[in-house]
């Protein structure tokens, strides 16, 4: 199957005490690139959530955001420093009676005072996490792979369209091709009876330059192979697995093919058919750049 190397999945779980939320994103790349970005809290999974994803994917840039919202304070606890507060209280009354104003302290103000009201959270539950993360990145990772396929299969129908006007242009190429050896004899013989006037013709040696001809421009065997690329072509967009790079190889064989039968031919419609297969190859080739 056909998959897309761009792609997004978003995925989030909850538990009583905390919310995990994962998304990812991907571009083209020639190999497996995946880049993390998690909370402190989270640096020990790391490597579990890059393997994760590994196993799924083949090709792709892929950058994975996670973030965590502690939801519940159960277990969290609240300190408050006594001595503190009344050493603070104490330097309080000692200013208001340097500077003769009202004694009177305000709760608000004498709490927001650094270090006598602090918060100590619970300790992670790095197990929970675990699972969590886990959990939200197959989400993410299901959500991701569906909108490749997708795309991946808009990028089939188009090739396969492609390789259905290749196709067509060297169904005219074959048909073309016996006529070749015929046009270049009454060609050869209309040059040489103008250059030598009435002058007889070796029989002989004119077959034997046509001969040469018709060897050096027989282009059997690539047509043959092309048919075969071509089937094969089909066959890979059928397969399960990653296609890309099977993909990448048989266009170079087909556009090898191609400049041979180029070379090969001295005919106008033969060459003309090549460079607009050339030209069809050239947009399947950046096609191909996009699939996994």
């Amino acid at each position: 199957m056909v998959k897309s190397m761009t792609g997004y999945g978003r995925g989030e779980v909850s538990s009583e005490k905390y919310r995990i939320t994962v998304e990812m994103k991907s571009v083209n790349h020639r190999f497996l690139e995946v880049s993390t970005r998690l909370p402190r809290q989270l640096n020990s999974l790391d490597d579990q959530v890059k393997r994760f994803i590994q196993q799924r994917i083949s090709r792709g840039k892929i950058d994975v955001y996670i973030s965590m919202e502690q939801i519940s304070t159960i277990g969290n606890v609240v300190n408050i420093d006594r001595e503190l507060a009344l050493l603070y209280c104490d330097g309080l009354r000692e200013v208001a009676k340097l500077c003769s104003i009202d004694q009177n302290i305000d709760l608000g103000t004498l709490v927001a005072l650094p270090g006598i009201v602090t918060l100590t959270k619970a300790d992670d539950d790095l197990e929970e996490l675990s699972v969590l993360v886990t959990e939200a990145v197959e989400q993410a990772l299901l959500a991701f792979i569906a909108m490749r396929q997708r795309e991946g299969e808009g990028l089939a129908t188009d090739l396969t369209k492609r390789i259905s006007v290749l196709k067509l242009m060297f169904e005219k190429v074959e048909t073309e091709a016996p006529n070749l050896v015929d046009e270049y004899r009454a060609a050869l013989q209309t040059r040489i009876t103008e250059m030598l006037g009435a002058i007889d013709i070796d029989p002989t040696r004119l077959a034997t330059e046509v001969a040469f001809y018709a060897d050096k421009s027989d282009i059997t065997e690539e047509l043959i192979r092309l048919q075969s690329h071509f089937e094969q072509f089909g066959n890979i967009l059928d397969a399960v697995d990653a296609v890309g790079r099977k993909l990448e190889f048989l266009v170079q064989e087909i556009n090898r093919e191609v400049n041979t039968i180029g070379s090969k031919s001295n005919s106008i419609l033969i060459s003309r058919i090549v460079i607009d297969a050339k030209s069809e190859l050239e947009k399947i080739r950046e096609q191909i750049q996009n699939i996994e």
